[in-house]
């Protein structure tokens, strides 16, 4: 009973394999969320791409023997794994072998709540294994099914399988549809409410999330680990001026996300896509920071953000400050040379905030005019009250004269319509 219960504890352990040139460090921190022990990882000198292994034969036999030899149960590639090389990595090692876009497909089909979050990644993992199919069977896919004097052979099971998938994705993708129709008119009630909206994004484990909590007093879930959060949350936040905007928490981008993913997950990405400010949360402690900001620009390019306006927040500053003087004016120096438009925050210590608010509403609600609004119009101030931030008011005999933020929003626009024939000479 206690050897079951320590087999049923044990940790599926792996070998890691990177191309020339890789670190390794991202994909370990993918194997550790998705729950497994990486025994050693391996970055090679050279690679000859050959069509059988990725590599020539004689270095996939020593990385065989290798993972034998430390008792790895699994080999997780860092580069692209086509459906060949898969079936014979497998057949010559004889343990499970896969890449990194497999194991992402893992964290989220484990870390999916919500009903479209499962419904987005059963998709991606359905698209995806369609090719692997194959080599899940190796002899299975013998023809069934014919009978002497019938008019064929009958199927094998890889072609019974292939079709039952297929018509598990229409089916899936019928139900997502349905799902995002709903969302979708969630979203457009949430635009007749004339309040402007803004998406946090930025690289997995960046601190969106509890940004988030502590601007606004959510709840959404908050984990040290890589994509805590797959579904979008959204919560009011009022700024320092009173002015109330949509604060959206979104999925966390990594490099080579899996296209299949960025596809599935499109509707919830394009929670950033329509939102009128991103603001870009980035690791400041992390080595990385660039290139993870690179990775975030990709994608907001790919889903059609690339010209929303956009903020980058520097998370996680405390962790600087906590480093020695030397290395701390190192750090931030570098930091002002990479990001020279940003705000320093901490999630965790709530500093900052003030600064953000501040960046937030002028990036939102433009900087402000003034207006001579006649008495007899006195409803456009009630409309800006609503929309935008009416910073002063004065009722004088020429009218009101009052000092109004419009905002970017499509409200504020048609605000800025109304306001402009009574702008202030």
């Amino acid at each position: 009973m206690i050897y079951l219960q320590e087999e049923e504890s044990r940790k599926t352990t792996a070998l890691l394999i990177g191309a020339p040139g890789d670190d390794l460090s991202e994909l370990k921190g993918l194997v550790d969320t998705l729950g497994m022990e990486t025994l050693r990882a391996v970055t090679l000198t050279r690679m000859d791409i050959t069509p059988a292994y990725g590599m020539g034969k004689g270095k996939a036999e020593e990385l065989s023997a290798l993972a034998e030899e430390i008792g790895a149960d699994v080999i997780i590639f860092d580069f692209d794994l086509d459906p060949r090389k898969q079936r014979n990595w497998e057949k010559l090692s004889k343990k499970p072998s896969f890449d990194r876009q497999e194991v992402i497909l893992r964290i989220f089909a484990q870390r999916a709540q919500t009903k479209e979050a499962v419904l987005q990644v059963e998709l991606a993992r359905l698209e995806h294994s369609l090719p692997r199919l194959a080599h899940s069977y190796g002899d299975m896919a013998r023809q069934r099914g014919g009978n002497f004097g019938s008019k064929g052979s009958g199927e094998t099971q890889l072609e019974l399988d292939t079709r039952a998938i297929r018509e598990k994705i229409r089916l899936v993708k019928k139900e997502l549809s349905a799902v995002v129709r709903d969302r979708e008119t969630q979203r457009k009630r949430r635009e007749k409410v004339p309040v402007p909206t803004c998406a946090l994004a930025g690289y997995t484990n960046a601190g969106k999330s509890s940004l988030l909590n502590a601007l606004t007093g959510a709840d959404a879930f908050v984990e040290d680990k890589l994509f805590a959060t797959l579904d979008p949350t959204t919560r009011k936040l009022q700024l320092a001026n009173g002015a109330n905007i949509l604060l959206t928490d979104t999925v966390g981008f990594i490099s080579n996300l899996p296209h299949g993913l960025v596809n599935a997950f499109k509707s919830t990405l394009e929670e950033a896509e329509r939102a009128n400010l991103i603001i870009i949360v980035i690791d400041a402690s992390d080595p990385d920071a660039e290139s993870q900001y690179r990775t975030v620009v990709e994608v907001l390019k790919e889903i059609g953000a690339e010209n929303s306006p956009r903020i980058i927040a520097l998370n996680k500053i405390d962790r600087i400050e906590e480093m020695d003087e030397a290395e701390r004016i190192l750090v931030l120096s570098r930091l002002e040379k990479l990001f020279p438009e940003n705000v320093k925050i901490s999630a965790k210590n709530r500093t900052g905030f003030a600064e953000l608010s501040e960046k937030i509403c002028d990036a939102l609600m433009g900087t402000g005019g003034k207006y001579v609004i006649p008495v007899e119009q006195q409803h456009i101030l009630s409309v800006a009250r609503k929309t935008g931030i009416v910073e002063s008011e004065e009722w004088l005999d020429d009218g009101i004269h009052a000092t109004i933020r419009a905002g970017t929003s499509e409200s504020g626009k048609k605000l800025s319509a109304m306001l402009g024939q009574y702008k202030a000479e």
